[in-house]
C-alpha cells in the first residue's frame, strides 16, 4: 500500500477534529487508489471557516465570497489518465509527488449537509473527493461532459467508502 502524506491544518478550534481528519484521510486515499495513482503523494489540506475560505477565494481567484472547497493543483494532469511514469513529478527530497493544496470550509460543509439532508461526514468527504479529483485534472467548468464525468467519479468513489453512501 502506498504511503501518502496528508498535511492537515485546522485554523480554528474544532471539537470534531479527529472525525474530520479521519474522513478527509480516508477520502484522499480512496480517491487516489480509485484513480489508479501509483506514486506516493503529498497533499496539504486546510480546514477553515467561511471567513478563512472567503479570504483565500478573494486573494487567489478575485471572488469576493466564501465557497465550500478550493483546490490548487501542482500539475496539469488529464482527468482519468494519470501518468504511466511518475519520475518527473516526484520531489527528490521527499520521494513524494506534491499533488497540491486544498482548503475546505467546515462552516460551509455543515450548512450544506443540512441543505442536502445528509451527514456532515458525507459532505466533508464529498468535498474532499471533489478537491482531489481537481488535483488530478478533473474539472467542471462546462455544464456538459466534464461536469458529468466528475460527478460520476465523485459518486463512485463516495459509494466505496463506509458511511459515505447517499442517505
Amino acid at each position: 500500500m502506498l504511503m501518502n502524506k496528508i498535511n492537515l491544518t485546522f485554523d480554528f478550534f474544532a471539537i470534531r477534529r479527529f472525525a474530520v481528519s479521519s474522513i478527509i484521510r480516508k477520502c484522499i486515499d480512496a480517491t487516489l487508489r480509485s484513480e489508479g495513482i501509483t506514486a506516493p503523494c503529498e497533499i496539504n489540506v486546510l480546514v477553515t471557516n467561511d471567513a478563512g475560505i472567503h479570504a483565500i477565494n478573494l486573494a487567489s481567484r478575485n471572488i469576493d465570497r466564501p465557497t465550500d472547497v478550493l483546490s490548487f493543483p501542482m500539475f496539469s494532469f488529464e482527468a482519468g489518465k494519470p501518468p504511466a511514469n511518475w519520475d518527473n513529478y516526484i520531489d527528490p527530497e521527499t520521494g513524494l509527488c506534491p499533488l497540491g493544496d486544498m482548503a475546505i470550509s467546515f462552516e460551509r460543509a455543515v450548512a450544506q449537509a443540512g441543505e442536502f439532508g445528509h451527514s456532515v461526514r458525507r459532505e466533508i468527504g464529498y468535498l474532499t473527493i471533489h478537491s482531489v479529483l481537481h488535483l488530478l485534472g478533473y474539472d467542471h467548468l462546462d455544464e456538459g461532459p466534464q461536469k458529468k464525468q466528475m460527478r460520476q467519479r465523485e459518486e463512485e468513489i463516495a459509494s466505496s467508502i463506509s458511511r459515505m453512501q447517499r442517505d
